[in-house]
C-alpha cells in the first residue's frame, strides 16, 4: 500500500492572479510521473484559503505543511523534498511579522482564531468535484429536509438559529421565509444575491468560487419549505470564475439527482438558473436586483410591499445573500441551537470579512459575531503595515462608516456597529493608517455612490451630488465656513428621504468622519492644511533636520528628483519641484519627513 499525498493548490482569484494556475498544472504533470517512489499523489485545485497576502499557497497533506508565495521555480524542490520525502522547505513556510516560521497554516494566529462555518469547505475541496463536497457531509441536509423533516420542522430550526441575513440589512432569516410562506400565491421564487459590488469585498465571490454546492443546498432547503420550484442566482458579471464554478456545480447537482425533477426520488422538483449582473452597484439592492432578473432597468422601488410578498414578477420571493445560503445546510444538519451557540445575544453565528487595506495579513476571515475590531485587525490581521499608527477601519462597504482607534475594542455585530454609526454590510473591512486623510476617504466613497446611484429619487441623486461638491472643495482648498453644517444638514435629509438602502446609508462615511475626525475637516477648511499629507493643494512636505540621519532613501525614491543632501547629513526638499506624491514620507524610517 503506497503512501498518499494530497497536494492542495489554492486557485482562488487572488492566487490565480499570482500564477497558481501554472503551479497546479506543473504539479499535476509531475504527479503522473511513475518513478521508484511508492507515493500516490493527488493534486487538487481549491478555492481561496483566506491568507491572500501570502499567496500563492500550497498545502501538502497529511504532512500538514503549508507553503506561501510559491513560485514556479520552487515546484521541483517541493516535489522532490516535500511530496516524495516529507521534508519541509523552511524558506517557503509562513513567517509572521517577528520572523517566526510556522509549518502548518492551522498553527498561525491568522487561522487559529477563526471559526469556519460558511467557509468550512473552502481551501479543502475541489469546487468542481461534487464528490469532494459529498465526502464532507455535503447534501446530507437535503436528505434530512426531504425525508425526515416537515416544512414546519425546517423553519423551526432556522428560527432557533436566529440567523440574520449576511447581505447587509440583517433581517431575521426565518421571518423572511415565513412571510413568503404565508402568502397563498404561486409560483414562489428563491433567489441568491451574489452581486457583491462593495470596493474591497470578496466574501461572496470566494464562496461561489470555492464551495458552490453549499449555496445550492441551502436554496433547495428553502425551496422545500416554501414549495418553490424555481431559483435564481444573480452573480456580478465580473465574477467569471464564480459563474463558471456555479454553472458546473448546478450541472453536477442535476446529474446526481439533487436538482431538477423528482429530487432523490422525493417527488419534489426544483431547478436553479444563473443570471449575470447588470454591472450596477444598486443592483445589489433587493428590488433593483429583481427588476434586473426580470430584464428591466435595475432600479429600486419603495418597500411598502415586501419582496417576500410581491417580488419577482409580483410573486412571493425569498432573497438571501451567498453567505446566508451557505450556512443553511449546517443549521439543518446540526440544529439551530448549535448554530446559535456562536455569536452574541442578537447576532448569532459567525461572519465572514474581507480584511484589506493597511493591514499585514490581508485576506478572508471568519469569526464568531462579537469578536472585537482589535482581535480582527491586530491578532488575526497582524497589525498595521510598517508598524504605523492605526487610524480607522471602514466597515460595511461604501455606505458604511469609519470607526476610530478609540473604538478598537468594539464588538463586531449588527447592533453595535450600527450604534457606532457604521454597519455590518456584507462584510467589507478596510483598515487605514496615519497616512489616511479622512476627508478624502469620505470624498472617495461619496464619489463612488454618486456614480452608482440609479438617479430615480431626487434626495439621493441631488443630495449625494451636492455632498461630493462640498467635499471636493474642502479637499482642494476651497472649503469655507458653514460647509460642515451644510454637510450635516444634507446627510440628515438624504438619510430620511431617499428611496432605497443605497441612498439612506450613503451619508454614513460623511457622518462618521465628521463625528470622529471633525478636527481634520476644520484643519482643511480653516488652516488650509491636510494633516495626513494626502490632499495635494493643502500639503507641503519638509524634512526635520534634527531627525534626518542622511540615509538617502527619500532622495533615491523621489520621482521628481526634488530632494538633495549628502549621505549622513540632513536632506532638503525643493518645494518648487515637489509633486507631493508622498514617496518621501513613505520611505523615511526615522519620521523625519513632516507635513506643514
Amino acid at each position: 500500500m503506497s503512501d498518499r499525498k494530497i497536494v492542495k493548490v489554492c486557485c482562488g482569484t487572488g492566487c490565480l492572479a499570482n500564477g497558481s494556475g501554472v503551479l497546479f498544472e506543473k504539479l499535476l504533470e509531475k504527479s503522473k510521473i511513475k518513478g521508484d517512489f511508492a507515493v500516490d499523489i493527488l493534486v487538487k485545485s481549491t478555492g481561496c484559503n483566506g491568507l491572500c497576502e501570502k499567496g500563492p499557497l500550497i498545502k501538502i497533506e497529511p504532512d500538514g505543511i503549508t507553503y506561501c508565495k510559491v513560485k514556479l521555480s520552487d515546484i521541483d524542490e517541493i516535489y522532490e523534498k516535500t511530496i516524495l520525502k516529507g521534508e519541509a522547505i523552511e524558506r517557503l513556510l509562513f513567517s509572521d511579522s517577528s520572523g517566526k516560521k510556522t509549518k502548518s497554516h492551522k498553527d498561525t494566529e491568522f487561522y487559529k482564531r477563526q471559526v469556519k462555518l460558511a467557509l468550512r469547505n473552502i481551501g479543502e475541496i475541489d469546487p468542481t468535484c461534487i464528490e469532494d463536497y459529498i465526502e464532507r457531509d455535503g447534501y446530507k441536509a437535503i436528505y434530512k429536509a426531504l425525508f425526515e423533516m416537515t416544512p414546519e420542522d425546517i423553519i423551526k430550526e432556522v428560527e432557533k438559529s436566529k440567523i440574520r441575513g449576511r447581505g447587509g440589512a440583517g433581517f431575521l432569516t426565518y421571518r423572511k421565509w415565513m412571510g413568503a410562506k404565508k402568502v397563498d400565491s404561486f409560483p414562489k421564487y428563491v433567489v441568491c444575491n451574489g452581486d457583491e459590488g462593495d470596493p474591497g469585498a470578496f466574501m461572496d465571490r470566494s464562496v461561489m468560487e470555492g464551495d458552490p454546492h453549499s449555496i445550492i443546498e441551502g436554496m433547495i432547503i428553502c425551496a422545500r419549505y416554501l414549495d418553490s420550484h424555481k431559483g435564481y442566482i444573480y452573480i456580478r458579471d465580473e465574477y467569471g470564475l464564480a459563474i463558471k464554478n456555479m454553472k458546473a456545480a448546478i450541472e453536477d447537482a442535476k446529474n446526481h439527482g439533487y436538482l431538477g425533477k423528482n429530487i432523490l426520488g422525493s417527488g419534489f422538483d426544483f431547478d436553479i438558473e444563473i443570471v449575470r449582473g447588470g454591472g450596477a452597484f444598486v443592483c445589489g439592492e433587493s428590488t433593483a436586483l429583481m427588476s434586473s432578473i426580470e430584464g428591466k432597468v435595475g432600479e429600486p422601488r419603495a418597500k411598502y410591499i415586501h419582496s417576500n410578498e410581491k417580488g419577482l414578477w409580483g410573486q412571493p420571493t425569498v432573497l438571501n445573500n451567498v453567505e446566508t445560503w451557505a450556512n443553511i445546510p449546517l443549521i439543518i444538519l446540526k440544529g439551530g441551537e448549535w448554530f446559535a451557540g456562536y455569536g452574541t445575544e442578537n447576532s448569532k453565528g459567525t461572519k465572514v470579512f474581507s480584511l484589506v487595506g493597511k493591514v499585514k495579513n490581508t485576506g478572508l476571515v471568519e469569526v464568531p459575531m462579537g469578536t472585537t475590531l482589535r482581535e480582527l485587525i491586530f491578532d488575526i490581521g497582524g497589525g498595521i503595515i510598517g508598524n504605523k499608527k492605526f487610524k480607522a477601519v471602514q466597515t460595511g462597504g461604501p455606505s458604511g462608516g469609519c470607526i476610530p482607534e478609540g473604538l478598537l475594542d468594539l464588538k463586531v455585530d449588527f447592533d453595535t456597529l450600527t450604534e457606532a454609526g457604521s454597519m455590518m454590510g456584507s462584510g467589507g473591512m478596510i483598515v487605514m493608517d496615519e497616512r489616511t486623510c479622512m476627508v478624502d476617504v469620505a470624498r472617495y466613497y461619496i464619489k463612488f455612490l454618486s456614480e452608482e446611484s440609479c438617479g430615480k429619487c431626487a434626495p439621493c441623486r441631488e443630495g449625494i451630488k451636492r455632498m461630493l461638491e462640498i467635499l471636493t472643495d474642502i479637499c482642494e482648498g476651497r472649503g469655507k465656513e458653514g460647509d460642515i453644517e451644510l454637510l450635516e444638514e444634507i446627510c440628515s435629509m438624504v438619510e430620511s428621504a431617499a428611496l432605497c438602502g443605497l441612498g439612506k446609508t450613503a451619508p454614513n462615511p460623511v457622518m462618521t468622519t465628521l463625528k470622529y475626525f471633525k478636527d481634520e475637516y476644520i484643519e482643511h477648511i480653516e488652516n488650509k492644511r491636510c494633516p495626513a499629507g494626502v490632499c495635494k493643494n493643502l500639503t507641503t512636505f519638509f524634512i526635520d533636520s534634527e531627525k534626518c540621519v542622511g540615509c538617502g532613501l527619500c532622495r533615491k525614491n523621489c520621482p521628481a528628483d526634488c530632494i538633495s543632501g549628502e549621505i549622513k547629513k540632513p536632506h532638503f526638499i525643493d518645494a518648487s519641484k515637489c509633486i507631493k506624491c508622498g514617496s518621501c514620507i513613505e520611505n523615511c524610517r526615522f519620521s523625519a519627513v513632516k507635513v506643514k
